[in-house]
């Protein structure tokens, strides 16, 4: 935090590239942070360096964590490399400048982050005007990140003061329109190395307990989105189970730390400090006084991206759903397919078994690969010469494993179809109006928090309908042994997943509001038959579908259990979009009045799904 320091920013002038994207396939355009030093990228040199390279609050990477070895990334370095963006200094002194969006500053009280977001002049570091008095708007597709508050506690500020300039530098972003923004609440400053060595702790806490209340009253109380995250917690978390996240259990670790050589006071760790008989930074929480370690960062950074990360794994919930009914309509036209042209008799019934596996595989940030078993059973009957209808019950079993820690959602599907089908001499033309009730069950969110993973787990469910038709016009003529011809098709089809919430009030543990996915897709292809044998024939069609419905990112709004009062919105998965499909089978007669037919489907884009069928039809 380190406020003598301030003064050197005065050696060069800001060229900050804040409103140029980074180029990168996740939701936001760039990461932009504002803070005090346990967000700074590298304001201040390392004057133990010869070239200089960047001081930051934590420790230095090793193997001798001496002068000259350079220091490890902050949380806000690992979390913009986790989101496939950067996250370097906006105006790193003495070093070149990268443009960076990174605008903390070691020392920083809260008005002077406020002042690196509003101010025509940011005096602190360097004769910079803040992000707003140069760029005038907000980057709406950005992520937007604020910390601060401690040296509030250290240089004997008011607190409600204090939390009422961090919760304006928000308001500002909203005004000028950005729409992501994540604020960290205050951890308990007294509950560190420095607090300890100084003897105050409790009047430490009691201030961090002061800026957190004032601070969530003043965001509520401003409204608009944003999300306040559980730091505190967190942390206590850790240090109710240090040996999980790969700290000593034995070592009093508010009480000691790696580096005493720092500005901030504390006791040097006998065994794992600088200069004890192991040196090892990633054993203790505190580099110094107050600012921890890069194994704390670590875990701070991963808590971040499990809350950003999750709306793009649970917003695949209703495309579960989709895909179930996808592939049972599927397998229905499948044996639709392999029907034409072999009706039974006019009044006859036929029934069907039909067996499925789809495999669908879904790109982007969060993305991951699902698996389907499906049974299907149906029935038809021939109404007259040109009319065949029926009904199709399908019971499937989905799962999906996404994200960088392979969380799974499971999902069981119920499905009803009704069909029919219209022939006469080279046109055709498929109905058919579907329905479904989705069991959401074993939902486990799985993530990293430094070197250990976490799950939270939730139950939910859903509903979905659909109607869809189809109309082809065969070119060949009937009884031919090649038969191809062109068909269109359109499909609704509409997802409802109920919200829930994951089990417990842990700092990671959300809840999520109800979703919706309506489909409206359109499509155009061609179909085609050869007749192998007199037994034997093989079918198969090509179409392309484009999506009218839900072709843009959208947002889910979700809620942390342990923030009251605080619901916000983050991007979900990217919708599947337009999509190229084609099918192949093969049907082959066994003897009159029973048939089995087998089918391999495609549909893709930068999401895709493969499925194999099996069935068994025989008249009644």
């Amino acid at each position: 935090m380190q406020s003598a320091l301030k003064p050197l920013a005065a050696v060069i002038l800001l060229t900050c590239a804040a409103g140029t994207a980074t180029a990168n396939s996740g939701p936001f355009s760039q990461f932009v942070v504002f803070g005090d030093s346990l967000s700074d990228a590298g304001t201040f040199p390392d004057m133990l360096s010869p070239t200089f390279d960047a001081l930051r609050f934590t420790n230095r990477i090793g193997p001798t964590y001496g002068p000259g070895e350079a220091y490890a990334e902050v949380g806000t370095q690992q979390l913009a490399s986790l989101l496939g963006l950067q996250s370097n200094p906006a105006t790193p002194l003495v070093r070149p400048d990268t443009g960076g969006t990174n605008y903390a500053v070691g020392g920083y009280r809260t008005d002077e982050i406020l002042n690196s977001i509003t101010s025509s002049s940011d005096p602190g570091a360097g004769p910079r005007p803040g992000y707003l008095a140069r760029y005038t708007r907000a980057d709406a597709n950005a992520l937007y990140y604020l910390n601060g508050g401690g040296n509030d506690i250290f240089q004997g500020r008011d607190m409600v003061a204090a939390a009422r300039d961090l919760a304006a530098g928000v308001g500002a972003l909203q005004a000028a329109g950005a729409r992501y923004i994540i604020v960290s609440d205050l951890p308990d400053v007294g509950t560190t190395p420095l607090g300890a060595f100084s003897g105050q702790t409790a009047a430490f806490n009691l201030l961090s307990d002061q800026f957190n209340a004032e601070l969530a009253s003043r965001l509520q109380a401003q409204g608009g989105n944003y999300v306040l995250v559980n730091n505190r917690l967190l942390l206590s978390e850790v240090r109710a189970d240090l040996a999980a996240f790969g700290f000593a259990p034995n070592v009093a670790q508010t009480a000691v730390c790696f580096d005493s050589s720092s500005s901030t006071p504390c006791l040097p760790d006998p065994t794992y400090g600088l200069g004890g008989i192991a040196p090892d930074p990633s054993r203790l929480m505190f580099n110094d006084g107050v600012h921890p370690t890069t194994a704390v960062h670590q875990i701070s950074a991963d808590y971040l991206y499990s809350i950003i990360s999750a709306p793009w794994e649970v917003s695949l919930l209703p495309e579960m759903g989709r895909s179930a009914l996808r592939a049972h309509l599927q397998q229905l036209d499948n044996e639709l397919s392999a029907q034409r042209g072999n009706w039974q008799a006019v009044g006859a019934w036929r029934t069907f078994v039909q067996g499925g596996y789809n495999r669908p595989e879904y790109d982007g940030y969060g993305g991951g690969d699902g698996h389907g078993l499906s049974l299907s059973v149906g029935v038809t009957q021939r109404l007259s010469e040109a009319w065949l209808a029926g009904v199709s019950l399908g019971l499937a079993e989905n799962s999906l494993e996404l994200g960088r820690n392979d969380s799974d959602y499971d999902m069981r599907s119920y499905l009803a179809t009704a069909f029919a089908r219209y022939e006469y001499q080279r046109l055709f033309a498929d109905f058919s109006l579907s329905a479904g009730y989705l069991d959401y069950h074993d939902l486990k969110r799985t993530f990293a928090l430094g070197i250990t993973e976490r799950a939270e787990k939730g139950d939910t469910e859903g509903t979905l309908w659909g109607a869809a038709a189809k109309a082809g016009f065969n070119l060949m003529q009937p009884g031919d042994q090649l038969q191809f011809g062109p068909f269109i098709g359109a499909s609704y089809q509409k997802v409802d997943v109920d919200g829930y919430s994951e089990k417990g009030a842990r700092s990671t543990a959300l809840s999520y509001h109800d979703q919706e996915l309506k489909s409206l897709r359109l499509s155009l292809g061609l179909f085609g038959e050869y007749a192998l044998t007199d037994r034997t024939r093989l079918f198969g069609e090509v179409a392309r579908e484009v999506e009218r419905e839900d072709e843009d990112r959208q947002d889910l709004r979700m809620s942390l259990n342990s923030v009251p009062d605080n619901s916000f919105e983050l991007p979900g998965a990217m919708p599947t979009g337009d999509q190229t499909r084609f099918s192949l089978g093969l049907a082959h007669r066994l003897s009159p009045g029973l048939s089995l037919r087998a089918n391999y489907n495609y549909r893709g884009n930068d999401n895709r799904d493969h499925g194999l069928g099996l069935s068994l039809a025989w008249d009644l």
